[in-house]
């Protein structure tokens, strides 16, 4: 029996501006997650406990004692998936500890259940693009061709936070342009076809009212445009902005920190096609 599991989880950028709560792309920045089977009890996170104890539900397992550690790469609460990471690594390493009563999709699943929201469990536990709709999902693998650039404020939004600010209603118009950008964005992903994203990553049915949140925002996606990028919208629910760009990352880099006037970090990479990985 396996006592101890280090589980590598990948960030996730989501939305990608009109695909709310079902479009997502992993990224190459990375949390690993370290648990142990121990005897003694220790003090769990929140995120933690409640992800153990939804495993142990459904798989009918009985419960025992465990430790875990992280280390952490993703900022939190920075619209990076990073709470998603924490939840499949517990997930993945009580499935191996408890000799794998479940397989990948039925561990997403449980991450989606518990994130209330599939965009960020999907790409992280499967890698690549996906499509979310619920649980099921359809996924196709990314080119290194295509970067994305991150500008990582140095303040955190609240998933909760940034849901309430949204309104209970939008126009017909609105929802039709976010509809078409959306199936615009899964097109040219699928096809690989990536300079047809130039232009596709408005929405009306968050990022408008997000702004507020983050008011550099639309100054930040203007300066993206104007650099060469193919553009530029909120990752998750912020506060970071993710530009995607097929050339001159550090050019459209640079514009988007003289845009947001705001201390920010930047992080330039590429999209992982693997998903969760286990260390053994």
């Amino acid at each position: 029996m396996m006592e101890k599991v280090t589980i590598r989880v990948p960030a996730s950028t989501s939305n990608l501006g009109p695909g709310f709560d079902c479009l997502g792309v992993a990224l190459r920045i990375y949390n690993s997650i370290t648990v142990s089977r121990i005897k003694g009890r220790q003090r769990q996170e929140k995120i933690v406990a409640e992800a153990a104890d939804l495993f142990f539900e459904r798989t009918k397992r009985r419960p025992f004692l465990f430790s875990c550690s992280a280390k952490e790469k993703i900022p939190r609460s920075r619209g990076l998936g990073s709470s998603a990471t924490i939840r499949l690594g517990i997930l993945h390493g009580l499935n191996e500890v408890a000799n794998r009563p479940l397989d990948r999709l039925s561990i997403f699943r449980l991450c989606a259940e518990l994130e209330d929201h599939p965009d960020n469990a999907a790409p992280a536990s499967f890698g690549g693009f996906t499509v979310a709709r619920g649980t099921d999902f359809q996924r196709f693998d990314v080119s290194s061709r295509l970067k994305f650039v991150l500008l990582i404020p140095d303040f955190e939004i609240r998933t909760t936070a940034a849901r309430k600010i949204l309104q209970p209603k939008i126009s017909r118009i609105g929802a039709v342009e976010s509809v078409g950008n959306a199936a615009a964005i899964a097109t040219a992903f699928a096809s690989k076809n990536y300079e047809k994203l130039h232009g596709v990553f408005v929405d009306q049915l968050h990022q408008p009212f997000r702004a507020k949140l983050i008011p550099f925002l639309p100054h930040v996606v203007a300066a993206v445009e104007k650099a060469g990028a193919l553009g530029a919208f909120l990752s998750g629910s912020g506060s970071t902005i993710c530009a995607v760009t097929l050339r001159n990352p550090r050019n459209v880099a640079a514009a988007m920190q003289r845009a947001a006037k705001s201390r920010s970090e930047i992080v330039i990479t590429t999209a992982d096609n693997r998903g969760v990985q286990i260390r053994r």
